[in-house]
């Protein structure tokens, strides 16, 4: 089996922090997301035996076919489960094909922020079963998401306490919390610096998203947030080279721009490839490994 980068504890007297060693050669680096694989991988929901999709446990096989890549982020849209078994099944899968998880992918449906209590503690318990699944698998990151709130703007006090809680617990079994700019309105890059400063602790970090934040504002708000992620940025980005806008319009990532902020900052962790545009995200996927190879060599 390829084992994932060994996490140790480094205490400086007040806590612990992740220490990481990732590999130094770029195509050792490079993960394949899932998600971008979602109308090739089984859908959960789907309940016929002859599909002739992709189960999600076979996926590194998979990905390890096609692009001779080991690593893979899963999304928890493609789990048709995260109990022990399925996640046993899922590991031992991972060990037949000598892959491993880079990160974990996290949706869930409820707010940290949340006015209500109740639905500030179904989204840590969420985040918390997630990682449980991250340790039995090997992994030692997860990407837990912000959704809206339904009775709340964006709150910085609430989102802190109940993410704070998350990764004290993730911590304790080695596991770094990823926030990344997706949803314009509850994962602006700042915000979740802001975020990420509030916690104060070297177990939540940023996932720079190359495309996200262009799809939804304009050029200098898009750049000066992925500057502001890779500044808080440690183990996993996405790469991304189009994403669709908001007037379903492509927008176009300066991927030679993107790459000297992410060199600026000394960015030394993962990168998944995520092609998320029209087309074929197996020849999407290729290009992007190609690029990525070509800028960081």
């Amino acid at each position: 089996m390829v084992l994932m980068p060994a996490s140790r504890r480094v205490t400086d007297g007040s806590e612990s922090s992740p220490n990481l060693e990732f590999p130094r050669q770029v195509r050792e680096r490079i993960v394949v997301a899932s998600y971008p694989f979602r109308n090739f991988v089984v859908d959960p929901g789907q309940v016929s035996t002859t599909s002739s999709k992709i189960e999600l446990k076979d996926f590194a096989a998979h990905v390890g076919e096609r692009f001779n890549i080991n690593k893979i982020e899963p999304w928890t849209g493609h789990f048709p489960s995260n109990d022990r078994k399925y996640i046993d099944q899922f590991r031992s899968a991972l060990t037949k094909a000598h892959a491993t998880v880079a990160n974990i992918a996290v949706d869930g449906e409820h707010s940290p922020y949340a006015a209500n209590r109740e639905e500030r503690e179904e989204a840590m318990a969420f985040s918390k079963q997630w990682i449980d699944a991250a340790v039995t698998l090997g992994t030692h990151s997860i990407r837990t998401n912000i959704p809206d709130a339904k009775d709340s703007k964006p709150d910085l006090e609430r989102a802190a306490a109940t993410l704070s809680e998350v990764v004290e617990y993730a911590s304790r079994h080695d596991v770094v919390v990823n926030l990344e700019n997706d949803n314009p309105v509850s994962e602006d890059p700042f915000f979740l610096v802001e975020l990420i400063g509030k916690v104060n602790t070297p177990w939540l970090r940023a996932l720079p998203d190359f495309g996200n934040t262009l799809a939804h504002f304009d050029y200098d708000h898009a750049y000066r947030g992925l500057d502001a992620m890779f500044a808080k940025a440690y183990s996993i980005c996405h790469v991304k080279e189009m994403e669709v806008g908001r007037d379903g319009k492509l927008v176009h990532v300066d991927l030679e721009r993107t790459f000297g902020i992410l060199k600026r900052h000394e960015y030394q962790g993962y990168l998944s490839m995520e092609w998320d545009s029209p087309g074929d995200p197996y020849a999407g996927t290729r290009d992007l490994i190609d690029k990525t190879v070509k800028y960081l060599s």
